[in-house]
């Protein structure tokens, strides 16, 4: 989780990153910061889950429309993350920042929370299950040399049978050149 501030005109705007799995995670923790800063003006967020990067939301909490949720869920897709919730929380300073200003705001407040997170990287794997004959070892190991899938498990025995991740975009090429090994068979 990481933090970040911003203050323009007297309100102040807490922002906080933090990694979640799941939309159940993310209720829970807006929970936690409306709780928290039940005495602050807006609480108001955006949140990306997902590989896909499909499953999104942004709220304005009471701000007039588009000028809190869009510019932080802005910051997400401008880091090009996911799985990840950004809360920033206004207490209001008693001058009106208009629309735009209050676009500039959230969106330094959402940045300044990022800029200040530990960005993991992940890749997108999945694995590959599939069976041959002993006399083929030599054609099957060439491919996993040359692709350089993970290894996850191998059985090596009359039939053999090996298990392997690679990253989602390389599968395609390693299971095309799998397949063209005689007597080899994929697992469901």
């Amino acid at each position: 989780m990481a933090e970040g501030t911003y203050s323009e005109k007297r309100s102040k705007f807490l922002a906080f990153a933090i990694p979640v799995r799941s939309l159940d995670e993310v209720k829970e923790y807006l929970k936690f910061y409306e709780k928290k800063y039940f005495d602050a003006r807006h609480v108001c967020y955006a949140y990306m889950l997902g590989a896909e990067r499909t499953n999104f939301r942004a709220n304005d909490n009471g701000e007039p429309s588009g000028t809190a949720g869009r510019p932080i869920l802005g910051q997400i897709n401008s880091f090009d993350l996911t799985d990840i919730l950004l809360v920033v929380v206004r207490y209001f300073g008693g001058i009106k920042l208009g629309t735009s200003g209050l676009i500039v705001a959230y969106k330094a407040a959402a940045q300044e929370a990022l800029n200040a997170a530990e960005i993991i990287e992940k890749t997108v794997d999945a694995d590959i299950t599939f069976f041959f004959e002993y006399p083929f070892m030599n054609d099957v190991m060439k491919i996993v040399k040359e692709e350089s899938p993970e290894i996850i498990s191998q059985d090596f025995d009359n039939n053999c049978r090996m298990t392997l991740r690679i990253r989602k975009s390389q599968f395609d090429r390693l299971k095309d050149r799998l397949q063209k090994v005689d007597t080899l068979r994929f697992s469901d």
